[in-house]
């Protein structure tokens, strides 16, 4: 005889059971994506039983808080208002790094980390610049490496006083590289990224273009990615609006993001 449940429902009828999933509480700018539609975005408003979200090139939409309709890294949640019951996570910076609620910003260390130039400390800044007061490391911009060696002397690194210095285009056979291989003080860690200028190390999704044009040897690059885009031929306007698009490490490349760590664990390593 068909064995039936209490509620005389035939076991081929019955649903098997939904797993439970986390509830995430959607704070400003949490990246998800809608399950059904696949609009990724980042949290820019909550009300009562929707969330608004606003992908990479600025477009708005609103979804309601349904059960299980997002995803979280890869993994689906359920979306609830701010402090509604979710547990709370801990907050994040810029770079991705657990954040500290009311710390103070550390006396400002003798070490160092130099860039080549504004743009490059304005990124470092924009990403990093929380952990970077936390543990005090100032970072300070050059016109160029030419004179690196020089720079380096003048500084006088020492055990107590580090360097780290970042380079663009660091690339065999580069004159980048020639000048970095000549410094050999062992209180200086040299490291670079492979883009000829540090707008490159910018992901091309986040500005929603497809990838960074290839500049014709001999033209200034950033004024050969502006002719090639579209964008006023004002390279200062041109970084204001790439960095305008950078909100967190998750904009930036690899080659980028573990150089700047590697430095900053260099400069902050025990004495």
């Amino acid at each position: 005889m068909r064995s039936y449940s209490p509620d005389l429902t035939p076991p081929w009828k019955k649903r098997a059971p939904v797993p439970e999933v986390p509830a995430d509480p959607s704070d400003p700018d949490l990246v998800v994506e809608e399950v059904t539609t696949g609009f990724c975005g980042a949290v820019v408003g909550c009300e009562a039983g929707t969330v608004t979200l606003e992908d990479r090139f600025g477009k708005h939409r609103v979804f309601p808080l349904a059960p299980r309709g997002f995803l979280l890294d890869g993994r689906v949640v359920t979306l609830v208002r701010p402090g509604a019951g979710a547990p709370a996570r801990p907050a994040r910076t810029a770079s991705g790094s657990v954040a500290v609620p009311g710390a103070r910003a550390r006396v400002a260390r003798a070490g160092r980390i130099y860039v080549e130039g504004r743009h490059d400390a304005e990124l470092v800044e924009k990403v990093w610049g929380d952990d970077l007061r936390i543990e005090g490391v100032v970072v300070e911009y050059l016109a160029g490496i030419d004179d690196l060696p020089a720079i380096v002397e003048e500084f006088a690194p020492g055990p107590d006083a580090r360097l780290g210095v970042l380079v663009d285009h660091l690339v065999p056979g580069s004159k980048e590289s020639r000048i970095a291989a000549s410094v050999t003080d062992p209180q200086v860690l040299v490291v670079g990224h492979p883009y000829i200028d540090v707008w490159g190390a910018v992901k091309p999704s986040s500005l929603g273009i497809a990838g960074w044009p290839r500049v014709p040897r001999g033209e200034d690059w950033k004024t050969g990615v502006c002719r090639a885009l579209g964008w006023p031929a004002h390279p200062g306007a041109a970084w204001r609006h790439i960095l305008s698009h950078v909100r967190s490490y998750k904009d930036l490349e690899p080659e980028l993001l573990g150089r700047v760590e590697e430095l900053i664990d260099f400069v902050t390593a025990p004495e």
